[in-house]
Formats: structure tokens, C-alpha cells, sequence
């Protein structure tokens, strides 16, 4: 039995064979509903080093055009043989852009960044899978909540589960792990511009 995006799947198993469309609640609720579920992982990444890069932030810039500070994704750890699933890792320093007025005395990473770093990874994994690298914009984010913050210091693993799939667009499902615990998570959409 294939498990659903609810049960954790060991790396490289895809956690579903079919779309499944998530409510708010992360339950399977049928069309219109959207995002990761809330407080378990996409799938298990107990046997994924952490430590390890399949892609290092420079090569990377074969796959997405962001470039300095908008280039969130500091690499990806591992991913699936077919591109569906990928782990990958943002450093949160504490000289980062944003530190001094997002919370004065209280730094803590903007939301908006966390979607994005999540949307750099699924953009990864899609652009392994074309022939091409043109730019994938996001129509759509679904269903983000966020259920603690991320600060200078933490590592913020992104967890990337392909939804949909097709030469023009994609759509996955994208969290933020600090400590083993979900801290953020949500659908994210991308079409070919």
C-alpha cells in the first residue's frame, strides 16, 4: 500500500500516486482545498543527511535565477530519484537583510521568505525534470499556515512533495522544519512565464 502525504514515506517513495488535495486543515477534502498537512512531514527524512548537499547553493544557479539576497535556498540536501520529493536547507544568519527591522530586538524570518525559500526548492525540482530552465513565476500559494518562528541560528529544512506536474506549470506541497518540528507549510503553484 502506497501511503497518502498524511504518513510518512521513506525517502525516494512517493507519499501519494495521485493528487490529493488537502482542506485547512491538512485533511483530504477534495477540490478546492490546499497545503501541506499541518504538523507532521510531507514524508520521513529520519534517514536523509543533513549534512550532505546534492546541490550546492552555486549550482543551484543553473536551476533558479534568483541572486543574492532573494537566492534563499542554501541547497538541497536530497532528493527523490524522480525529482518528486526534495529536502533542502536555508542557514538563517544573523546578519540576514531583514534582521534589524523584522522584529527590532527580535529578529524573526518573514513568512514571505519562508513561502519563497519553500517555492525555490519545488522550482528546483521541477526544472530537473525539463529540458529547460526558463522562469517559473507563482500564480498561486494555498492554505500557508505558520506554527512557530524561525530565527538567526536555525537551520530551516524544506520539504517539497510534487502535487501536479506538467510542462507548463506545477504544483507542490512545501514545509519548513526547525528542530524535527514543522514550522510552516502550504501549497505553492508555478506556471511557465
Amino acid at each position: 500500500m502506497t501511503p497518502t502525504p498524511h504518513t510518512a514515506a521513506p525517502p525516494g517513495e512517493r507519499a501519494s500516486s495521485r493528487a490529493v488535495e488537502h482542506g485547512p486543515s491538512g485533511s483530504p477534502d477534495g477540490p478546492g482545498g490546499g497545503g501541506a498537512p499541518r504538523n507532521t512531514p510531507l514524508f520521513d527524512v529520519s534517514h536523509v543527511d543533513l549534512a550532505a548537499r546534492a546541490v550546492t547553493r552555486e549550482g543551484l544557479e543553473s536551476y533558479i535565477p534568483h541572486r543574492g539576497v532573494m537566492m534563499q535556498l542554501d541547497g538541497v540536501v536530497w532528493h527523490s530519484e524522480d525529482f518528486t520529493q526534495g529536502v533542502g536547507i536555508r542557514h538563517v544568519r544573523p546578519d540576514e537583510f531583514w534582521c534589524a527591522g523584522h522584529i527590532p530586538g527580535r529578529p524573526i524570518m518573514p513568512g514571505v521568505l519562508m513561502i519563497e525559500t519553500g517555492a525555490q526548492l519545488a522550482s528546483f525540482l521541477y526544472f530537473s525534470r525539463m529540458d529547460h530552465r526558463k522562469f517559473a513565476g507563482f500564480v498561486r500559494i494555498e492554505d500557508f499556515s505558520f506554527r512557530d518562528t524561525v530565527v538567526p541560528g536555525d537551520d530551516l529544512i524544506l520539504l517539497s512533495q510534487e502535487v501536479k506536474f506538467s510542462s507548463r506549470r506545477f504544483i507542490a506541497d512545501v514545509q519548513g522544519m526547525v528542530r524535527g518540528k514543522v514550522v510552516f507549510g502550504g501549497r505553492v503553484t508555478g506556471m511557465i512565464f
